[in-house]
């Protein structure tokens, strides 16, 4: 079954809510140059520390340099990072040194076929491969929660090509799952806008993603 991650959860409410519908993981996104969803590092520390087990919490960070990134883990507690830009060499082993029991997943924003040979270059280095949307080069940068879609077909063509699981991110909703399911079978999903209503975390929208993800009558 596809593995579901709600991300820019942004109260203990909605945290409780992605839960009861069924989520896999929660995203919870620290400070960011753009996009919905940065909270304070105190208030993700208090929504990780309420999450039951067998619940992820994978905390957001566009840090590059791993001191910065192993003091946010330590604080919020959380039980993935995800980096979603490049980060400064030999950052991955030292997380992995100082954090081991942290899982690691790289974001890979999917602009052209270059994104196939970056997730090789990555994928010794960490857990999981996450694919979304961004424009890391734009003036501002765009990191992720864009709510736009990109070429699947490059995405599939990158999850054969790697040997670590991929989550696919960017303007995922109940319209287009399934669709993304068949052509990029990805090992998750993550999803953020297609279940928010006026910026708020909608739960008809989010139970309308399970019914089709989970294909529940």
């Amino acid at each position: 079954m596809t593995r579901v991650k709600v991300c820019c959860i942004s109260s203990p409410e909605e945290a409780r809510i992605a839960i009861e519908a069924g989520a896999d993981a929660l995203g919870l996104v620290s400070a960011m140059p753009s996009g919905p969803g940065p909270i304070g590092e105190n208030l993700i520390a208090e929504i990780a520390l309420r999450v039951p087990p067998g619940v992820d919490t994978f905390l957001l960070t566009c840090r590059s340099d791993a001191a910065g990134i192993i003091d946010q883990m330590v604080r919020t507690r959380c039980r993935t990072v995800q980096l979603v830009d490049e980060v400064e060499p030999n950052a991955y082993e030292s997380i992995r040194a100082e954090l081991p029991n942290v899982r690691i997943v790289q974001v890979i924003h999917v602009q052209d076929r270059s994104a196939v040979e970056e997730a090789r270059a990555v994928q010794e280095h960490v857990d999981a491969i996450l694919l979304d949307s961004g424009r890391p080069k734009a003036e501002i940068k765009e990191l992720g929660g864009t709510g736009r879609t990109h070429d699947w077909s490059v995405s599939a063509k990158l999850r054969e090509a790697v040997n670590v699981p991929i989550y696919l991110a960017g303007g995922l909703n109940a319209s287009n799952a399934p669709e993304a399911i068949r052509l990029v079978r990805p090992f998750g999903l993550d999803l953020c806008s297609g279940v928010r209503s006026n910026g708020r975390l909608d739960a008809g929208k989010l139970q309308a993603f399970f019914d089709v993800v989970h294909r529940r009558p």
